[in-house]
């Protein structure tokens, strides 16, 4: 891990290694690049591909930037982070949030990059992610912090596939590792979360994205429905579009093999 000043933040980066085209992976809102690192680097690296991950602002130990900040920051930080490397035009795949970000640098500075692989993606809110997104906000900013227990279960259900829960076993394993990370929403988290509100609805301008853009929705996602996702590749022209079945909001740990074949098809074809 490396952390550099670029775009005027502190940014925590891990280049995997490899020799072959440079791929970059974006986390959605909360969550640490290193989460990439189970299933997604080793596949992406056996496939001969140069793995970056990058913590967002907001994300510890890269700058929490609790004061705030938005969607163009956050992809000229991915940007910067490229060019750092030397590493463009680079491959981008993001997830949730990440998707926005690695959209809005495919519009914004095409020159960096080579193909984009969206997860999770959407060009807006619906009403219910939107109150959802207010309702974390307004408990961040409250000081509400949900017993552990709850909590986990809560996220459980948000974000993992009825397959997933079904499964007793599964379903402990996941409550541990959720609760595991605690309840409380920090503040570069809640400076994410205002990142989607703000955003507003970008389906008009992801009609301009002219980069290849594989759209992968996840079937039993309730925090992105696949409507939300279908949007998107329908925006895009010659968007490519694929559905993981069984898998809800954390489809790629959920479903590991199937969204890594998707990638590795997509970043090496």
């Amino acid at each position: 891990m490396a952390i550099t000043t670029l775009n005027g933040v502190r940014l925590s980066w891990t280049d995997h290694g490899g020799d072959g085209p440079p791929v970059v992976l974006v986390m959605g809102t909360g969550s640490p690049g290193r989460v990439w690192d189970v299933h997604q680097v080793p596949a992406l690296r056996a496939a001969g591909l140069r793995v970056v991950t990058v913590d967002n602002r907001g994300i510890a130990p890269s700058d929490e930037c609790a004061g705030g900040f938005t969607v163009d920051d956050m992809a000229a930080d991915v940007a910067a982070l490229v060019e750092h490397l030397g590493a463009g035009p680079a491959a981008l795949v993001g997830t949730s949030l990440g998707s926005r970000v690695v959209c809005e640098l495919a519009l914004a500075r095409p020159d960096l990059v080579r193909r984009v692989a969206a997860l999770a993606a959407h060009a807006r809110l619906s009403p219910v992610q939107r109150a959802y997104t207010e309702g974390m906000v307004d408990a961040a900013d409250a000081g509400v912090e949900l017993p552990v227990r709850l909590w986990a279960a809560m996220q459980a259900t948000h974000n993992l596939s009825p397959s997933t829960l079904d499964d007793d076993r599964a379903a402990r394993d996941w409550l541990d590792v959720i609760g595991f990370g605690g309840t409380a929403v920090r503040p570069g988290h809640r400076a994410q979360l205002r990142v989607s509100l703000d955003l507003g609805d970008r389906r008009a301008a992801y009609r301009d994205i002219a980069v290849p853009l594989l759209v992968l929705a996840f079937a039993d996602d309730r925090a992105i429905p696949v409507r939300l996702s279908r949007e998107v590749a329908d925006a895009v022209p010659g968007a490519r579009y694929v559905e993981i079945a069984g898998a809800g909001h954390y489809g790629y740990l959920e479903r590991p093999a199937e969204v890594n074949r998707a990638l590795v098809d997509f970043l090496t074809g």
